[in-house]
């Protein structure tokens, strides 16, 4: 029987041979360390796979985007991860980034204990703050996605 990442976690199996992560740290045989680690490998994997999947959706309705673009700077120089090449909403382009997070990270535990998708909602906040200096002649569309399912359930770019 094959069962997938999220399942082995629910389901506490062992994920991994126990080794040494590239940041030092000890990783069990349930592999979790992957997950909340930054310097994972899996860990860029996951979001671009994300952010492929999105821009692949834009692609489906025929609606041009790029991927990482440039002009749209917030303080700290970074990118979002798209932007749509034609007006998305009221004349505006619509850019997004994507986040994949862990539910069992220290800093989304205690909501994500308390009710699924917490955490992805948690993460939606976060991306609202790093973005809002983005000019007013964009939307925003935070994009999270939990390791183990939920992702965000509401459409922020339009105060919905």
């Amino acid at each position: 029987m094959i069962i997938d990442t999220a399942g082995g976690l629910r389901l506490g199996l062992d994920l991994c041979i126990p080794h040494q992560c590239q940041c030092g740290s000890s990783v069990d045989a349930r592999g979790f360390h992957s997950f909340v680690c930054r310097r994972a490998p899996g860990r860029s994997a996951r979001h671009d796979a994300l952010n492929d999947l999105v821009a692949r959706c834009f692609a489906a309705a025929r609606t041009p985007v790029t991927k990482k673009p440039t002009g749209l700077f917030r303080t700290d120089g970074k990118r979002p991860d798209g932007l749509t090449l034609v007006p998305w909403q009221s004349g505006k382009s619509l850019c997004w980034d994507v986040t994949v997070i862990c539910p069992l990270a220290e800093s989304y535990v205690t909501g994500s204990a308390r009710e699924a998708g917490a955490a992805a909602e948690l993460a939606v906040s976060r991306k609202e703050e790093k973005y809002a200096s983005i000019g007013s002649e964009y939307l925003f569309a935070p994009i999270a996605v939990e390791t183990s399912g939920p992702m965000n359930t509401a459409n922020h770019y339009d105060g919905t």
